[in-house]
């Protein structure tokens, strides 16, 4: 007998994402709900929130929010608490304030930090709670960067952030993985949203950034979608501890 294909469908399941108001986020959302996952919005923006759990529920899908500020320990552990348990969660709120190193102050390194990094150990520690409390094997995938593998200018921080997020990744795939919960992250060139739409406003950006990717163009939210799914369901059983490269060809110069 052949083996067979594992599938993609993920229904039944539970999935929670956040930074999931818009961009990456929402596509991380809209891609799960498409799948058949029953999907849970997080953000800080009520309003963008309504918006999107409404796009997907008009497009057939099952949603609801949460109003949360993952930055705060113990929102996030009160709201899992109330919410979960989880399937697969996605850690997708994310910042950056490019600036030289001369010119980063230290407020700039507090809030990149927070939410880059100490938003997803909140996150990821309060669903694995669930996780091993149910005897859930899960997925956790985490969005990190391009720059999680590499420097660039004016991105110190946001790249030691991304850096870190790689380092725990790889840390919770040995720590989890007796239990069945794989963790993975998807890592992404620069995408069209409305977090770079501003990168793009400067003079030259554009240019500087396609010159670098061997595809000679930047990522559309859609070319993220497929590696959540991925990621998420039984088609990436054996997959944990590793970083799933959406660069166009970036790092591989």
């Amino acid at each position: 007998m052949l083996p067979r294909v594992p599938g993609f469908s993920l229904q039944g399941r539970r999935a929670l994402i956040t930074g999931a108001g818009r961009g990456i986020g929402l596509a991380a959302a809209a891609a799960l709900a498409q799948a058949g996952a029953s999907v849970t919005l997080a953000a800080r923006s009520a309003d963008e929130l309504e918006r999107a759990c409404a796009q997907i529920d008009a497009d057939g899908g099952q949603s609801r929010c949460i109003v949360l500020d993952v930055t705060d320990a113990r929102a996030v552990d009160a709201a899992i608490d109330e919410s979960g348990p989880f399937d697969i969660l996605v850690n997708c709120a994310g910042m950056n304030r490019p600036k030289p190193l001369v010119d980063v102050a230290d407020e700039d390194i507090d809030a990149i930090l927070d939410l880059n990094v100490k938003a997803v150990f909140y996150v990821s520690r309060a669903v694995a709670k669930r996780m091993l409390r149910e005897g859930i094997a899960g997925s956790i995938i985490n969005v990190s960067s391009q720059m999680g593998h590499v420097g660039s200018p004016k991105r110190t921080v946001y790249c030691a952030s991304k850096h870190a997020i790689e380092g725990l990744t790889k840390a919770l795939a040995w720590e989890l993985g007796p239990h069945g919960i794989r963790v993975n992250t998807v890592c992404p060139t620069f995408i069209e949203t409305a977090f770079t739409a501003s990168m793009f406003d400067a003079p030259g950006f554009r240019e500087w950034v396609t010159e670098r990717i061997a595809l000679g163009r930047v990522g559309r939210v859609e070319e993220v979608m497929g590696a959540i799914v991925f990621l998420a369901g039984d088609a990436s059983t054996l997959m944990t501890g590793s970083a799933l490269m959406l660069d166009g060809g970036w790092t591989a110069a």
